[in-house]
């Protein structure tokens, strides 16, 4: 028998056209998480910021999950997940019509607002499809429905530094050139507005389609599910408060080191291979990289669990994987110590979707509230990054990159190893066998 049921006693509907449809949010998702990367080195040239300024972009992209998940879950009790979903894509969408708007004037501030509102957005988004996909079917094999919503992701974050490094940045390497040998401050102005104008078509035509997706989400017939309910089954008793869920906490954490990793692996990486004096023109596409190691890794995840491997097993072999490649990155320099970078998309690739239904496993009515604070735990992407730009400026960047990067992946693996089982009542990870 399963460990997860439905909110009705009828049997289980089959999960494909759901997957479909919830694997097009994975898709939109990502695209625009993943176009983070390329655009700290837009924002560099447009507003002429140094790296410290333009990582406030995934800063106040990332932040803002930490600020709404806990009112997001609040606004899923009241409109279901559902319509949680669809609101979440018009608020997307108001923000990135905000932030190609303010990009083109190039309002450094409103276009932080604009990243902070497309974030909002995604939290909401993040907060219902989550879970959603987790207790679609049993926990035990969560992780792997998530690793196919991970590689919608990935193929999206693949493509989006592709699209923006084209539509946007082609040439950025010349442009540079350019806005440093102007002879006027007018000729430098009138070539950083041009360059900043190239934003606003892509983030209005994304805006569009958002809101257009919104609308088609509320009319789709995505069955409802109740997140108390369908995880309820073998409920721990830890009375009234979720404060009685140890592996919770440890997983909330857990998450927040794993968004900092892999934010620095995809977002921070172009400003890494900077640090080598590598072209611009070759640095932007760098993100796309790791997206390609991470794609590869789900690939793999979906293929070994759970046949081969449990997904707290995977959990732990992924972390000394990103503790291996962080060192070498270290221990190299050039095009390779950059190839060691990109590898631990390879290695982040299965964290998330292992991390998360352990994390909930047996919250019970907990579960929309367990799964809020584990979406505020995104808000390391904002900090993990901050700090890298930060350090940088006073040490080497790569001591630095590795310095934040080992202590990560080293408490990953505590919790795929022992983290994820403190305060249940038994050692099985919570798992009915199927």
């Amino acid at each position: 028998m399963s460990s997860t049921t439905l909110a009705t006693d009828q049997p289980r509907p089959s999960a494909l056209g759901p997957m479909l449809v919830i694997g097009l949010l994975f898709f939109i998702f990502g695209f625009v998480t993943w176009l983070n990367g390329p655009l700290i080195a837009f924002v560099k040239l447009a507003f002429q910021v140094e790296d410290v300024y333009a990582f406030l972009v995934p800063f106040a992209f990332y932040i803002s999950y930490f600020v709404f998940s806990l009112p997001a879950s609040m606004v899923l009790r009241r409109t279901g997940m559902k319509k949680g979903m669809a609101l979440g894509l018009f608020v997307m969408a108001i923000g990135a019509l905000a932030f190609g708007q303010f990009a083109t004037m190039r309002i450094f501030s409103g276009a932080l607002v604009g990243l902070f509102v497309i974030g909002a957005g995604l939290s909401l988004l993040q907060t219902a499809s989550n879970p959603y996909i987790s207790i679609l079917g049993p926990i035990e094999s969560a992780a792997q429905r998530i690793a196919v919503m991970g590689i919608c992701n990935k193929v999206a974050g693949i493509l989006a530094p592709v699209v923006i490094g084209s539509l946007v940045l082609a040439g950025i390497g010349d442009i540079d050139a350019q806005v440093h040998a102007a002879a006027t401050p007018q000729a430098r102005e009138a070539l950083l507005d041009a360059f900043a104008a190239k934003i606003h078509a892509p983030y209005l035509g994304m805006a569009v389609l958002l809101a257009l997706l919104a609308v088609w989400i509320v009319r789709s017939s995505l069955p409802e599910i109740r997140p108390a309910r369908a995880n309820s089954e073998q409920a721990e008793d830890a009375g009234s408060s979720i404060l009685g869920f140890p592996h919770l906490w440890l997983g909330v954490l857990c998450l927040f080191v794993y968004v900092g990793v892999e934010v620095m692996a995809g977002d921070a990486i172009g400003t890494y291979g900077a640090g080598f004096h590598l072209p611009l023109d070759q640095t932007k596409f760098f993100t796309a990289f790791t997206l390609g190691g991470m794609l590869l890794g789900y690939v793999a995840g979906l293929v070994l669990i759970p046949r081969v491997i449990s997904q707290q097993r995977y959990l732990a072999v992924s972390a000394v994987l990103g503790v291996l490649f962080s060192v070498c990155a270290y221990l190299s320099s050039g095009y390779v110590s950059v190839g060691f970078v990109a590898a631990l998309g390879f290695a982040n690739a299965m964290m998330w979707p292992a991390i998360f239904p352990l994390a909930i496993n047996r919250l019970g009515r907990h579960t929309e509230a367990g799964s809020a604070l584990l979406i505020m735990g995104i808000a390391g992407g904002a900090v993990v990054p901050q700090l890298f730009a930060h350090l940088k400026t006073h040490y080497d960047f790569q001591l630095v990159f590795a310095a934040l990067m080992v202590p990560c992946y080293l408490y990953i693996l505590f919790y795929g190893l022992r983290g994820h089982r403190v305060g249940l009542r038994d050692d099985d990870d919570g798992a009915r066998p199927q």
